[in-house]
């Protein structure tokens, strides 16, 4: 269950703030969008080609997920 709503969930509203200001800096705010369709492909571009691939995942260990699979790949060529 999730903590979202419950008094003490501050870090989970600052983790959304923060997500939401680097959406509008850099995807909203960078030029008027012509469709609904062009923008949604745009905030879809930044999320999986820029703002999964730098941010730190608490579950990867607090790397990047290009990080954690440059260690996986390295682990399985030393294993093979």
């Amino acid at each position: 269950r999730g903590s979202m709503g419950r008094v003490g969930a501050c870090g989970d509203n600052a983790a959304m703030e923060s997500f939401f200001s680097l959406l509008q800096k850099n995807v909203l705010d960078r030029h008027p969008w012509g469709t609904r369709h062009e923008l949604r492909l745009a905030i879809v571009r930044w999320i999986e080609g820029i703002y999964h691939r730098k941010r730190r995942q608490r579950r990867l260990g607090r790397l990047t997920p290009v990080e954690f699979e440059t260690i996986m790949m390295e682990a399985v060529a030393l294993a093979a």
